[in-house]
């Protein structure tokens, strides 16, 4: 059962899908709120009454990029974004934006409540852990307590799960990190064979990082074992 008190919003023009969930999730005692355009749910969003937000990407007028993208500049509260099937485009766009996870259009209701309770989870360990402290690694400098991170004393802008990506590869700097471990640690929920989403991650913090995948400073792809932190001076694994 759902946290007594956890709210959600549900932002789709789709009127029928929107009521579905919201019965469905209310027999497992969330309380569900809907919004059927963009600018309205944004308005919603920004009131900050919400545990976490369902977001559809195809919206008349406002769509759903543009509100994650407008509402990531003042909140971090978690948003599962519902992408086309098959729609890979859509789902990068969206991990980049700052979506905490994504589903396709075509969910299954228990899928829906398995993403819904990862992503609840996630946010909740993050506000309750006591920050740790900064962790540096060559010219990068990366602190819990503010959730920053630094390059060269630069001020790189990430999303909340790249900063947990980075981070973790941080803390592990010079260690192979699997995707299933990096999945268990920033999304809390198990990896799918076809779920690419760290991949997706991983090449944005590079484009942020400046970082060549084909001659890496900081981080490397090792094939079918995962990624790892280069330590300074490293020339990686072979």
């Amino acid at each position: 059962m759902a946290t007594a008190g956890t709210h959600i919003l549900v932002i789709d023009d789709d009127q029928k899908l929107c009521r579905l969930v919201g019965e469905y999730l209310g027999t497992f005692g969330y309380t569900v709120t809907a919004a059927h355009n963009g600018l309205a749910g944004l308005d919603l969003a920004r009131q900050g009454h919400f545990d976490a937000v369902i977001l559809d990407v195809m919206m008349p007028g406002l769509d759903g990029f543009e509100v994650l993208k407008r509402l990531r500049t003042t909140s971090t509260v978690p948003v599962l974004m519902l992408t086309g099937l098959g729609d890979e485009a859509d789902r990068i766009i969206g991990l980049e934006t700052g979506a905490d996870d994504y589903l396709p259009k075509t969910f299954s209701t228990r899928e829906l409540l398995a993403r819904l309770r990862a992503v609840l989870r996630r946010s909740r360990r993050l506000s309750t852990e006591p920050a740790s402290t900064a962790v540096t690694v060559g010219d990068l400098i990366a602190d819990p307590s503010t959730r920053t991170v630094t390059q060269a004393q630069h001020l790189l802008t990430l999303t909340p799960v790249e900063f947990d990506v980075l981070l973790s590869l941080m803390q592990g700097a010079g260690r192979i990190k699997t995707r299933e471990q990096l999945l268990l640690e920033v999304a809390d929920r198990d990896f799918e064979v076809f779920d690419r989403s760290i991949d997706v991650h991983i090449s944005s913090l590079r484009r942020k990082l400046g970082d060549d995948p084909k001659s890496p400073r900081y981080i490397q792809t090792v094939r079918t074992a995962g990624y790892l932190l280069l330590k300074p001076g490293s020339r990686g694994l072979e």
